[in-house]
């Protein structure tokens, strides 16, 4: 059985952003803007996901 997984960049500064998205994006894997990670597609990193949509670009 494969696990699905979601490809995450992120597209934007976390400089100036609250705490709580910044644990977000930090949690999901990523360091720097325009850095790609993979991560699997779980109710958890989804909220994360959805939390800080706006400085991320999501590809399934």
């Amino acid at each position: 059985m494969t696990q699905k997984t979601v490809s995450v960049t992120q597209i934007k500064s976390t400089i100036g952003r609250l705490e709580a998205h910044k644990a977000c994006v930090r949690g999901l894997g990523l360091k720097r803007i325009n850095h790609t990670v993979t991560v699997i597609d779980t109710p958890s990193n989804r909220g994360m996901i959805n939390k800080v949509s706006y400085l991320l670009r999501v590809e399934a």
